[in-house]
Protein backbone atom coordinates (compact mmCIF):
# COMPACT_ATOMS: atom_id res chain seq x y z
CA UNK A 1 0.00 0.00 0.00
CA UNK A 2 1.09 3.62 -0.57
CA UNK A 3 1.77 6.13 2.64
CA UNK A 4 -1.16 9.07 2.20
CA UNK A 5 0.62 12.41 3.26
CA UNK A 6 -3.05 13.64 4.68
CA UNK A 7 -1.31 17.43 4.76
CA UNK A 8 -0.60 17.70 1.37
CA UNK A 9 -3.91 16.15 0.47
CA UNK A 10 -5.79 18.65 1.69
CA UNK A 11 -3.21 21.48 1.11
CA UNK A 12 -2.36 22.67 4.53
CA UNK A 13 0.82 22.62 6.85
CA UNK A 14 1.72 20.12 9.02
CA UNK A 15 1.08 22.80 11.50
CA UNK A 16 -2.06 23.71 10.77
CA UNK A 17 -4.77 24.40 13.18
CA UNK A 18 -7.78 22.36 13.76
CA UNK A 19 -10.02 25.33 12.15
CA UNK A 20 -7.93 25.92 8.86
CA UNK A 21 -7.83 22.10 8.49
CA UNK A 22 -11.72 22.12 8.85
CA UNK A 23 -11.62 25.18 6.68
CA UNK A 24 -9.36 23.46 3.80
CA UNK A 25 -11.95 20.23 3.58
CA UNK A 26 -15.01 22.43 3.10
CA UNK A 27 -13.76 24.10 0.08
CA UNK A 28 -11.92 20.33 -1.17
CA UNK A 29 -15.44 18.92 -0.64
CA UNK A 30 -17.57 21.42 -2.56
CA UNK A 31 -15.09 21.77 -5.15
CA UNK A 32 -15.08 18.23 -6.12
CA UNK A 33 -18.77 16.83 -5.22
CA UNK A 34 -19.51 14.19 -7.68
CA UNK A 35 -22.93 16.23 -7.24
CA UNK A 36 -21.27 19.10 -9.03
CA UNK A 37 -18.04 19.04 -10.10
CA UNK A 38 -17.19 18.18 -13.57
CA UNK A 39 -13.83 17.13 -12.84
CA UNK A 40 -13.00 13.69 -14.25
CA UNK A 41 -11.35 12.67 -11.32
CA UNK A 42 -13.68 14.05 -9.15
CA UNK A 43 -15.24 10.98 -6.99
CA UNK A 44 -12.08 9.68 -6.06
CA UNK A 45 -10.68 12.89 -5.49
CA UNK A 46 -13.46 13.79 -2.74
CA UNK A 47 -13.20 10.50 -1.12
CA UNK A 48 -9.70 11.02 -0.73
CA UNK A 49 -10.11 14.54 0.84
CA UNK A 50 -12.85 12.66 3.17
CA UNK A 51 -10.35 10.44 4.28
CA UNK A 52 -8.01 12.69 4.98
CA UNK A 53 -10.38 15.17 7.10
CA UNK A 54 -11.28 11.97 9.05
CA UNK A 55 -7.77 11.19 9.69
CA UNK A 56 -7.29 14.87 10.61
CA UNK A 57 -9.55 16.50 12.40
CA UNK A 58 -9.82 14.13 15.71
CA UNK A 59 -6.61 14.74 17.69
CA UNK A 60 -6.03 11.69 19.24
CA UNK A 61 -6.03 10.08 15.32
CA UNK A 62 -3.85 13.02 14.09
CA UNK A 63 -1.00 12.40 17.24
CA UNK A 64 -1.04 8.83 15.88
CA UNK A 65 -0.71 10.06 12.32
CA UNK A 66 1.94 12.47 13.31
CA UNK A 67 4.20 9.84 14.98
CA UNK A 68 4.31 7.99 11.77
CA UNK A 69 4.70 11.00 8.80
CA UNK A 70 7.56 12.84 11.59
CA UNK A 71 9.44 9.22 10.76
CA UNK A 72 10.50 10.13 7.47
CA UNK A 73 7.61 8.68 4.92
CA UNK A 74 5.91 10.93 2.31
CA UNK A 75 3.43 10.63 0.00
CA UNK A 76 3.29 7.57 -2.57
CA UNK A 77 6.17 5.80 -0.94
CA UNK A 78 5.50 2.29 -0.46
CA UNK A 79 4.48 1.80 2.72
CA UNK A 80 4.87 -1.58 5.40
CA UNK A 81 3.59 -1.28 9.07
CA UNK A 82 6.79 -0.82 11.48
CA UNK A 83 6.67 -3.72 13.53
CA UNK A 84 5.04 -3.04 16.94
CA UNK A 85 2.41 -0.64 15.56
CA UNK A 86 -0.30 -3.14 14.94
CA UNK A 87 0.39 -3.78 19.02
CA UNK A 88 -0.69 -0.17 19.88
CA UNK A 89 -3.21 -0.56 17.76
CA UNK A 90 -5.97 1.75 16.72
CA UNK A 91 -9.73 1.38 17.46
CA UNK A 92 -13.48 0.84 15.35
CA UNK A 93 -14.73 2.83 17.82
CA UNK A 94 -17.19 5.64 15.91
CA UNK A 95 -16.98 3.80 12.36
CA UNK A 96 -19.64 2.59 10.91
CA UNK A 97 -17.97 -1.14 9.16
CA UNK A 98 -19.31 0.37 6.22
CA UNK A 99 -17.68 3.42 6.16
CA UNK A 100 -14.74 1.95 7.27
CA UNK A 101 -14.48 -0.34 4.27
CA UNK A 102 -14.80 3.25 1.88
CA UNK A 103 -11.38 4.15 2.81
CA UNK A 104 -7.87 2.88 1.90
CA UNK A 105 -5.78 0.06 3.03
CA UNK A 106 -3.82 2.58 4.43
CA UNK A 107 -6.14 4.27 6.87
CA UNK A 108 -7.34 1.31 7.72
CA UNK A 109 -3.61 0.27 8.99
CA UNK A 110 -3.58 3.00 10.98
CA UNK A 111 -7.15 3.80 12.62
CA UNK A 112 -8.93 0.34 12.07
CA UNK A 113 -8.19 -3.11 13.48
CA UNK A 114 -4.44 -2.27 13.20
CA UNK A 115 -4.25 -3.86 9.63
CA UNK A 116 -5.20 -2.58 6.15
CA UNK A 117 -8.05 -5.07 4.79
CA UNK A 118 -5.60 -6.67 2.04
CA UNK A 119 -3.20 -7.74 5.37
CA UNK A 120 -5.92 -8.86 7.02
CA UNK A 121 -5.78 -12.01 4.89
CA UNK A 122 -1.85 -11.81 5.29
CA UNK A 123 -1.40 -11.61 8.65
CA UNK A 124 2.11 -14.14 8.90
CA UNK A 125 3.55 -12.03 5.95
CA UNK A 126 7.42 -11.43 6.80
CA UNK A 127 8.10 -8.50 4.52
CA UNK A 128 11.80 -6.78 4.67
CA UNK A 129 12.83 -3.95 5.59
CA UNK A 130 13.19 -0.69 3.64
CA UNK A 131 17.30 0.18 2.66
CA UNK A 132 18.90 3.03 3.88
CA UNK A 133 20.85 5.62 1.92
CA UNK A 134 23.65 7.52 2.82
CA UNK A 135 27.15 9.36 2.22
CA UNK A 136 31.04 8.27 3.12
CA UNK A 137 33.99 10.99 2.92
CA UNK A 138 37.13 9.73 2.64
CA UNK A 139 40.93 10.98 1.57
CA UNK A 140 42.25 9.89 -1.07
CA UNK A 141 44.97 7.66 0.63
CA UNK A 142 42.17 5.78 2.44
CA UNK A 143 40.76 5.24 -1.71
CA UNK A 144 44.14 3.88 -2.90
CA UNK A 145 45.22 1.96 0.07
CA UNK A 146 41.69 0.97 1.77
CA UNK A 147 40.95 0.63 5.09
CA UNK A 148 38.14 0.89 8.00
CA UNK A 149 35.56 4.00 8.48
CA UNK A 150 33.25 4.01 11.93
CA UNK A 151 30.20 5.74 11.07
CA UNK A 152 27.52 6.66 14.06
CA UNK A 153 24.16 6.47 12.02
CA UNK A 154 20.74 6.87 13.38
CA UNK A 155 17.59 5.35 12.40
CA UNK A 156 13.94 5.47 13.48
CA UNK A 157 12.36 2.46 15.36
CA UNK A 158 9.56 1.96 16.99
CA UNK A 159 7.90 0.92 20.53
CA UNK A 160 5.27 -1.27 20.96
CA UNK A 161 2.97 1.90 21.45
CA UNK A 162 4.03 3.24 18.20
CA UNK A 163 6.06 5.48 19.01
CA UNK A 164 8.72 6.47 17.21
CA UNK A 165 12.57 7.02 18.79
CA UNK A 166 15.97 8.16 17.06
CA UNK A 167 18.64 5.06 18.08
CA UNK A 168 22.22 5.48 17.34
CA UNK A 169 24.49 3.05 15.91
CA UNK A 170 28.23 2.54 15.41
CA UNK A 171 29.10 0.92 11.87
CA UNK A 172 32.72 -0.64 10.88
CA UNK A 173 32.55 0.03 6.98
CA UNK A 174 35.31 -1.58 5.32
CA UNK A 175 36.46 0.56 2.19
CA UNK A 176 37.48 -0.99 -0.41
CA UNK A 177 41.47 -0.57 -2.30
CA UNK A 178 40.39 1.49 -5.19
CA UNK A 179 37.19 2.94 -4.56
CA UNK A 180 35.72 5.41 -7.19
CA UNK A 181 34.21 9.17 -6.11
CA UNK A 182 30.22 8.45 -6.60
CA UNK A 183 30.90 3.97 -5.99
CA UNK A 184 27.85 2.93 -3.45
CA UNK A 185 29.30 0.43 -1.10
CA UNK A 186 26.57 -1.87 0.15
CA UNK A 187 26.51 -3.41 4.01
CA UNK A 188 23.77 -6.51 3.81
CA UNK A 189 21.46 -6.66 6.55
CA UNK A 190 22.27 -2.78 7.96
CA UNK A 191 18.83 -1.51 6.76
CA UNK A 192 15.64 -0.78 8.61
CA UNK A 193 14.26 -3.97 10.46
CA UNK A 194 11.63 -6.16 8.54
CA UNK A 195 8.05 -6.73 9.38
CA UNK A 196 6.59 -9.74 11.08
CA UNK A 197 10.00 -11.41 11.27
CA UNK A 198 10.99 -10.16 7.75
CA UNK A 199 14.67 -9.69 7.25
CA UNK A 200 16.20 -6.38 7.35
CA UNK A 201 17.03 -4.29 4.13
CA UNK A 202 20.33 -2.78 3.35
CA UNK A 203 22.86 0.29 3.40
CA UNK A 204 24.05 1.65 0.60
CA UNK A 205 26.59 4.26 1.36
CA UNK A 206 27.83 6.56 -1.37
CA UNK A 207 31.49 7.53 -1.74
CA UNK A 208 32.74 10.78 -1.38
CA UNK A 209 36.90 11.31 -2.25
CA UNK A 210 38.07 14.74 0.01
CA UNK A 211 39.79 16.72 -2.63
CA UNK A 212 43.71 16.44 -2.44
CA UNK A 213 46.12 18.86 -2.38
CA UNK A 214 47.97 17.24 -5.09
CA UNK A 215 45.76 15.27 -7.35
CA UNK A 216 42.64 15.60 -9.49
CA UNK A 217 40.26 12.90 -9.69
CA UNK A 218 38.94 11.81 -12.68
CA UNK A 219 37.23 8.51 -11.49
CA UNK A 220 40.50 6.00 -11.79
CA UNK A 221 42.57 8.13 -13.18
CA UNK A 222 44.61 11.13 -11.41
CA UNK A 223 45.90 14.64 -12.93
CA UNK A 224 49.09 15.91 -11.39
CA UNK A 225 50.31 19.47 -12.21
CA UNK A 226 54.01 19.14 -11.80
CA UNK A 227 56.28 22.46 -11.64
CA UNK A 228 59.68 22.41 -13.49
CA UNK A 229 62.61 25.05 -14.23
CA UNK A 230 63.55 26.41 -17.69
CA UNK A 231 66.64 24.57 -17.82
CA UNK A 232 64.84 21.01 -16.75
CA UNK A 233 61.80 21.68 -19.95
CA UNK A 234 64.74 22.67 -22.33
CA UNK A 235 67.60 19.68 -21.22
CA UNK A 236 64.83 17.63 -20.40
CA UNK A 237 66.24 14.62 -18.03
CA UNK A 238 64.85 12.28 -14.80
CA UNK A 239 62.85 14.39 -12.40
CA UNK A 240 61.16 12.65 -9.06
CA UNK A 241 57.45 12.36 -9.48
CA UNK A 242 55.19 12.41 -6.48
CA UNK A 243 52.42 9.08 -7.12
CA UNK A 244 49.94 7.92 -4.08
CA UNK A 245 52.17 4.67 -3.94
CA UNK A 246 55.43 6.88 -3.50
CA UNK A 247 58.23 8.73 -5.17
CA UNK A 248 58.93 7.19 -9.28
CA UNK A 249 61.29 9.00 -11.53
CA UNK A 250 59.97 10.26 -15.22
CA UNK A 251 61.70 11.31 -18.16
CA UNK A 252 60.75 14.73 -19.42
CA UNK A 253 62.03 14.96 -23.18
CA UNK A 254 64.09 17.70 -24.26
CA UNK A 255 61.93 20.74 -25.23
CA UNK A 256 58.91 20.52 -23.21
CA UNK A 257 56.35 23.42 -22.71
CA UNK A 258 53.54 23.62 -20.25
CA UNK A 259 50.69 21.78 -20.82
CA UNK A 260 52.40 19.37 -21.88
CA UNK A 261 50.78 15.56 -20.86
CA UNK A 262 53.07 12.55 -19.50
CA UNK A 263 51.23 9.18 -18.04
CA UNK A 264 52.35 7.15 -15.59
CA UNK A 265 50.44 3.93 -16.90
CA UNK A 266 48.80 2.32 -13.85
CA UNK A 267 49.67 4.89 -11.10
CA UNK A 268 45.91 5.90 -10.41
CA UNK A 269 43.78 4.06 -8.16
CA UNK A 270 43.78 0.45 -8.31
CA UNK A 271 40.95 -1.74 -9.94
CA UNK A 272 40.51 -4.52 -12.23
CA UNK A 273 41.59 -2.16 -14.81
CA UNK A 274 43.93 0.48 -12.96
CA UNK A 275 43.52 4.04 -13.58
CA UNK A 276 46.79 5.66 -14.79
CA UNK A 277 47.99 8.62 -13.45
CA UNK A 278 48.53 12.24 -15.70
CA UNK A 279 51.42 14.73 -14.89
CA UNK A 280 50.74 18.23 -16.12
CA UNK A 281 53.81 19.73 -16.72
CA UNK A 282 54.12 24.02 -15.46
CA UNK A 283 57.49 25.62 -16.44
CA UNK A 284 58.26 28.39 -13.48
CA UNK A 285 60.45 31.36 -14.82
CA UNK A 286 62.98 32.12 -11.42
CA UNK A 287 63.04 35.46 -11.00
CA UNK A 288 66.46 36.97 -11.68
CA UNK A 289 67.54 38.40 -8.10
CA UNK A 290 71.32 39.10 -8.77
CA UNK A 291 72.81 40.99 -11.21
CA UNK A 292 74.70 37.74 -12.22
CA UNK A 293 71.53 35.53 -13.13
CA UNK A 294 70.09 39.06 -15.22
CA UNK A 295 73.57 38.62 -16.67
CA UNK A 296 72.94 35.23 -18.03
CA UNK A 297 69.36 35.96 -19.31
CA UNK A 298 70.87 38.46 -21.57
CA UNK A 299 73.42 35.94 -22.55
CA UNK A 300 70.29 33.49 -23.37
CA UNK A 301 68.62 36.32 -24.75
CA UNK A 302 71.44 37.16 -27.31
CA UNK A 303 72.58 33.52 -28.14
CA UNK A 304 69.10 32.11 -28.62
CA UNK A 305 66.80 33.03 -31.76
CA UNK A 306 63.90 31.62 -29.97
CA UNK A 307 60.50 33.50 -30.91
CA UNK A 308 57.64 32.40 -28.32
CA UNK A 309 55.15 34.37 -30.60
CA UNK A 310 56.43 32.79 -34.07
CA UNK A 311 53.07 32.77 -35.98
CA UNK A 312 51.16 35.08 -34.50
CA UNK A 313 50.55 37.92 -37.30
CA UNK A 314 51.19 41.61 -36.32
CA UNK A 315 53.15 40.73 -33.41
Amino acid sequence: MEFKDYYKILGVDPGASQDEIKRAYRKLARKYHPDVSSEADAEARFKEVGEAYEALKDPEKRARYDQLKNSGWSQGEEFRPPPGWTDGGGSTRGFDPEDLAGFSDFFSSLFGDGMGRGQRRRTNVRQPGRDRHARVEIDLETAFNGGVRRLTMAHAEFDEQGRVRQVPEQIDVRIPAGVADGQQIRLAGKGEPGFNGGPPGDLYLEVTIKPHRLYDIHGRDLHLTLPIAPWEAALGGKIPVPTPAGKVEMNIPAGSSSGKRLRLKGRGLPGNKPGDQYVILKVVVPEAKTARQRELYEALKKESDFNPRAGMEGL
